[in-house]
């Protein structure tokens, strides 16, 4: 594959595979699981804070070595069925799932906002995930150039709302201290479920490392793209969710879908509630691509290591776009299926844990390396080492942990589809042999 996205493309994809629909739907959930502006602030920027350090953090490894994505990076610190299993685990689900989830939004939002019957909502999710895959078969250089558009474009909306919020003079009272949880509500519980929400919000961001070998300067720019890309994220949500407290009191926030488009009636009349929602629109379209772009790599890289059945055909790209054409029509076709099951709320949660699991094994995996490894050669390395490693360890083992506890029945699915893979890596193993 050429070297040829740059940084700024790299930047657009980490911000346009996060930003999504989380930052517009999460308000409702969150306020109802912390009862109090302060909480719902402070679980924003808690996971700000854990996505930032795991993104420090991974950082090093995609910096020092010259490998593709994570899915290399566990291959080379654990052993490479670690690495097939996250590979596997994105493959058939966390990607699918993703395309398929954002899409269907996008077709409930598109049908609403233009009045079409709500009937009609599927097909036109499924349209928009055949017109990206179009749009992605053109090419790699392409798909990434369209990226960074619409990364810009889906940021209008959100600053218009952050910036006539902010200077909003009738503003309702949203304090941030004392640190409080609602009446009936304990800290704990509060802490751990609403930053579960909120930490949904930023999934995505790990995905940019799959385009390793296709960024022109990846000890640089690479880790680059994702810092500022989620140091970026986090200003964004906690600016935007301390603006919607301040429009609406929190009562009409709480288990509120529509709280972004009341909020911005509010803000700017009638015509604000058709803005968020083309804001939406621009945003999930922007995120579908992003997990497109990136998603469609997994097979790829499975298979240049014969990993996967059928691997000579998956494992090859197109020789003028660059684009694995296959790995594209494995993930799309998926991603259809599971809109045409619909209910995606259940599988997206249980991913999130999956990649958790697989996000703190990467973080380990620095420390791993660096005592394994000293002399290896870092462009890159964590600052305040051990610390922001130990954080983001801390972090995912807080989700791993959570998840099981709060919602063992799905934890134990999200494992088990994962280790449904371990016979496929057993059987092309002794087949490879």
């Amino acid at each position: 594959m050429k070297r040829q996205i740059s940084f700024g493309q790299a930047l657009a994809t980490v911000v346009g595979s996060v930003i999504g629909a989380g930052v517009f739907f999460k308000i409702g959930t969150i306020t109802a699981q912390t009862g109090s502006t302060s909480m719902t602030l402070f679980v924003w920027i808690l996971a700000g804070i854990i996505s930032i350090a795991s993104g420090l953090t991974i950082s090093e490894i995609a910096a020092s070595l010259k490998i593709n994505g994570a899915i290399k990076y566990l291959d080379y610190t654990y052993g490479r069925v670690w690495g097939f299993l996250f590979g596997w685990a994105q493959m058939i689900v966390y990607f699918p799932a993703q395309i398929g989830a954002l899409s269907s939004i996008f077709g409930v939002q598109f049908v609403s906002l233009f009045g079409i019957k709500a009937r009609y909502s599927n097909l036109i999710a499924i349209l928009l995930v055949l017109f990206l895959l179009g749009i992605n078969l053109i090419g790699t250089k392409f798909s990434s150039k369209m990226q960074s558009v619409i990364t810009i474009l889906k940021i209008i909306p959100i600053a218009l709302i952050i910036i006539w919020g902010l200077f909003n003079p009738a503003k309702i009272p949203a304090p941030i201290i004392p640190l409080t949880v609602g009446t009936g509500h304990s800290f704990p519980t509060a802490i751990s479920q609403g930053l579960l929400s909120a930490l949904f919000a930023f999934e995505g961001w790990i995905v940019v490392t799959n385009l390793a070998n296709e960024v022109k300067n990846p000890e640089k720019d690479l880790s680059r793209a994702i810092i500022l890309g989620l140091s970026a994220i986090t200003l964004i949500y906690v600016l935007i969710n301390y603006t919607f407290m301040t429009v609406l009191p929190i009562d009409q926030l709480t288990n509120n879908n529509n709280a972004a488009f009341q909020a911005s009636i509010k803000l700017f009349g009638q015509f604000g509630g058709k803005l968020v929602t083309v804001g939406i629109l621009i945003s999930v379209y922007g995120a579908v691509n992003a997990f497109m772009l990136t998603g469609m790599r997994t097979p790829y890289i499975l298979a240049q290591d014969n990993l996967l059945p059928f691997s000579n055909k998956i494992g090859k790209a197109n020789i003028h776009t660059g684009v694995p054409v296959v790995g594209a029509f494995i993930v799309d076709a998926i991603a259809i299926v599971m809109i045409l099951l619909g209910n995606f709320t259940v599988l997206t949660d249980m991913l999130v844990f999956v990649m958790w699991t697989f996000n703190t094994m990467l973080s380990v995996a620095v420390i791993i390396l660096r005592k394994r490894e000293p002399e290896l050669k870092r462009p890159f390395k964590v600052p305040w080492y051990p610390i922001i490693p130990i954080i983001s360890v801390i972090g995912g083992i807080f989700i791993v942990v959570s998840t099981i506890i709060n919602q063992f029945v799905l934890s134990i699915i999200g494992i088990g589809l994962t280790l449904l893979g371990l016979p496929i890596y057993y059987y092309m193993q002794k087949k490879n042999n």
